[in-house]
């Protein structure tokens, strides 16, 4: 075995790297730092260095901390040192050696930021706006290309890098604040550092590391906190299930189980229906989850013990370190389930007020609700994931609205996807959405029908649940007619040193892109001005002449929702509504301001959504 002589070490904690400078041998240690007072009082470092496989490594003695145990892996370079850090513990640097390399480092225990525990997450309080950063507006050009990043910029070309970043996003805070947003779910951020297509971020090769052509850690946390002070949360996408192949595990890899099929290309099934199935055979069941999505992206082992380790150690590291307000998990089911469960249940032990939303891609709410929290699955499963993607309703709310009114089509698919509540634990907590970064756009989904459009945001924003709004919806951004993922991940107007019109500053927006700019505006200031519409309980009424109307209530409050989708004027009868409409004489319409009087029927605009505040 290999020798190093003793040597000074310096820590440069944006990588992760305790560098020896004199013979030029690299220690990597990750998480990079960790806290004290943290409930959960064990931390596993991975370290990966030249031949340290089966050497000695003890801690300089530092009050209540201990190390715990040291196990390795099958590569000669890898070591795991469990470090036990108790309620004692202070702030402070402990130092690490390792006497059969005559090497030593140090590693900083932090003191946790008042409140961190107490943190709450994005609730049905919040509207969620989601980007695609590179697509969404370039903050800074000197980072479009890095020489040490293997994909450069290709502005002009739909799967390449266009230069969006963070400080592109920062610049823009301001005018999200104005819009009425409240929280920012930023597609993955971290390296990518692939030979190309790796603009969108879900194949990353450094879990610690904000990718350069993004801006750096230290900008990251700088957004977090301008953000913040914007009353603002930012919602960070975490990947569970694979990596990329340029990820530097894949070439060294710490054991030989840390990725799926020992490290062989096998597709997924993408049956996530086996998860649940009581006959679901396990050749089934196994290649749903360990089978890759492609090639370039290695399916990582959970059940792999300190694979799981380090991912849980992971997400908590980003929670404490940049302050985040919310996790959204890509791919969710594909991840091994007993991992998920210890995953989000390590981390809301932590964070008990925290929030996590796991995508999982399906119009049947059966398959879907299996995942919540407090969910009674007959195979007994346990979930501590709090919050799902609602594609039931994202499915019914699109055909609903293309659809002609019948008894079984339109306004019935919402209708019924609702209806289908009774399955989930707490309803109130789904994400919804009319599109994402994965999906056509809204605008071309309704066939660029502005009308269609306001309807399907006047839903979103009125009903349970807590909404999702993808970027460029509020200037009517289209992939008509290509449905290719860089059509759909269009550069935000005025995000670009080029572009012709500036969705921030309203130049050169078209008359429609100005009137849903102001609809939607206005629809996210009501919400937030009227707790009712976020709070309130739901109750819904089975479609009638081309309209969904449903109440909202709270206390004394109460709101009632007609959503028009006919070409004609309707002339509602009120008396379908006596069970909340006793005593009731007039109603404010909150998007006019109008009063209207409420006594047998009230009239209906074509194409429309009415807001009626109830006054007794």
């Amino acid at each position: 075995m290999n020798r190093i002589k003793k040597i000074t070490v310096t820590t440069l904690m944006a990588f992760g790297f305790y560098v020896n400078q004199a013979s030029a041998i690299d220690l990597k240690v990750e998480p990079q730092n960790w806290w004290v007072g943290m409930k959960h009082q064990k931390v596993e470092l991975l370290l990966k260095g030249d031949n340290i496989q089966g050497t000695t490594w003890q801690l300089v003695p530092y009050a209540d901390v201990s190390l715990s145990s040291v196990s390795f892996g099958d590569s000669p370079n890898y070591a795991f040192v469990t470090l036990n850090i108790g309620e004692d513990a202070k702030p402070g640097v402990l130092t690490l050696k390792n006497q059969d390399l005559n090497l030593s480092f140090n590693y900083e225990l932090q003191a946790r930021v008042d409140g961190s525990r107490e943190r709450v997450g994005f609730s049905s309080e919040d509207v969620i706006y989601l980007l695609n950063p590179d697509r969404f507006a370039n903050g800074d050009l000197s980072n479009d290309s890095v020489p040490a990043m293997i994909e450069k910029a290709q502005p002009n070309f739909r799967g390449g890098r266009h230069g969006g970043d963070i400080q592109g996003v920062i610049d823009h805070l301001d005018y999200l604040a104005d819009m009425g947003f409240s929280q920012i779910w930023m597609t993955p951020v971290r390296e990518n550092n692939m030979p190309s297509y790796s603009y969108h971020g879900y194949a990353m090769t450094d879990f610690y590391r904000i990718d350069p052509r993004m801006g750096n850690n230290a900008l990251y946390k700088t957004l977090v906190d301008e953000a913040k002070s914007r009353n603002i949360g930012i919602i960070m996408d975490m990947v569970l299930n694979h990596s990329g192949s340029e990820h530097w595990w894949i070439k060294d890899k710490p054991t030989l189980d840390w990725i799926n099929f020992g490290g062989e290309f096998s597709s997924t099934t993408h049956a996530r229906q086996t998860v649940q199935d009581p006959h679901a055979s396990e050749y089934d069941k196994k290649q749903f989850v360990e089978g890759w999505f492609v090639p370039s992206m290695p399916d990582l082992n959970q059940r792999q013990r300190h694979m799981s380790n380090y991912l849980i150690q992971n997400a908590i590291w980003w929670i404490e370190y940049a302050g985040l307000s919310g996790i959204r998990v890509d791919t969710y089911s594909y991840s091994d389930k007993a991992f998920l469960s210890e995953w989000t249940e390590r981390i809301m032990e932590e964070y008990p007020n925290f929030n996590i939303v796991g995508e999982e891609w399906t119009p049947n709410s059966a398959i879907a609700s299996y995942w919540q929290r407090g969910k009674q699955n007959r195979d007994g499963y346990m979930s501590s994931l709090p919050s799902v993607m609602d594609f039931s309703l994202q499915e019914a709310l699109i055909q609903a609205l293309n659809e002609e009114e019948s008894w079984n089509t339109g306004w019935i698919k919402v209708y019924q996807s609702i209806a289908n509540d009774f399955q989930y634990p707490d309803p109130d907590n789904l994400l919804i959405f009319a599109d994402n970064h994965d999906m056509s756009r809204v605008y071309s989904q309704l066939k660029q029908d502005l009308n269609k459009t306001k309807l399907a945001m006047s839903l979103l924003l009125t009903t349970r649940g807590i909404p999702q709004i993808y970027y460029g919806t509020e200037v009517l951004l289209d992939n008509t007619p290509s449905d290719d993922h860089g059509d759909i991940r269009i550069d935000f107007p005025g995000g670009f040193p080029e572009h012709k019109q500036d969705a921030k500053t309203g130049l050169g927006l078209n008359k429609s892109q100005q009137e849903m700019q102001a609809h939607l505006r206005q629809l996210l200031q009501l919400r937030k001005a009227n707790p009712v519409l976020h709070k309130g309980k739901l109750v819904h009424f089975s479609p009638f002449d081309g309209i969904y109307a449903y109440a909202r209530i709270q206390e004394e409050q109460q709101v009632l929702v007609l959503l028009n989708k006919s070409k004609q004027k309707q002339s509602v009868v009120l008396s379908r509504f006596g069970e909340f409409l006793k005593s009731v004489s007039q109603g404010k319409d909150l998007l006019t301001g109008q009063m209207i009087r409420l006594q047998d029927t009230i009239d209906v605009a074509p194409m429309s959504t009415t807001l009626l505040l109830l006054q007794h």
